[in-house]
């Protein structure tokens, strides 16, 4: 396990270059459980980020990785920024992977963001319950098995009404039947 030290590193290095071309971004995958109640073992970290900020300064951003002294493929990024797909970063210091999506999975998710203290004194954009719950049934309906288990905690610890969004997003995407199973499984096994 990395020690928070490593992952507060890679992350504010980040979120530094996010700030300073003014992209919105927010903090999901696994870095959900540890913040909305139950701590799992993550080896990369996970963030979103506004296409449409990225896409207008996608040359001054792999600038900036480069400087900061992440590892990344140039084309690869581009690439990545136009088709709304997802790229890596490397962090050398830290040997930390970065998970950069530069696009929403939900639509809406970057503005239902909470700040949260993410590391001590430091409070940062991680997506919602609602938007994380409903994100981690898109994952498990494309064969993510350790999202099952993410997803029922954070269905437990939903609001009534952050339930109903994640119920009416399944309804809307042919996923209702795959909610209702998931949450029916037991989280041990027996």
């Amino acid at each position: 396990m990395f020690p928070i030290s490593a992952f507060q590193n890679t992350v504010l290095k980040l979120v530094a270059i996010l700030e300073r071309n003014n992209i919105s971004f927010h903090l999901t995958g696994g870095v959900t459980g540890s913040a909305y109640g139950e701590p799992r073992l993550t080896q990369d970290i996970d963030v979103v980020i506004e296409n449409a900020g990225s896409l207008a300064r996608k040359s001054q951003l792999a600038d900036e990785f480069s400087a900061a002294g992440f590892l990344f493929d140039h084309k690869s990024v581009n690439v990545a920024i136009e088709q709304k797909a997802m790229f890596q970063l490397f962090d050398p210091d830290e040997s930390l992977k970065l998970d950069v999506y530069p696009r929403e999975l939900i639509e809406g998710e970057l503005s239902r963001s909470n700040q949260m203290p993410i590391f001590e004194g430091i409070d940062l954009p991680i997506v919602s319950r609602q938007d994380a719950a409903a994100s981690k049934l898109i994952w498990i309906g494309k064969g993510s098995h350790k999202s099952r288990r993410d997803l029922r905690q954070l269905m437990r610890r939903c609001s009534k009404v952050e339930q109903d969004f994640v119920t009416d997003f399944a309804a809307k995407h042919s996923l209702a039947s795959l909610l209702e199973a998931v949450l029916q499984e037991p989280d041990e096994i027996a």
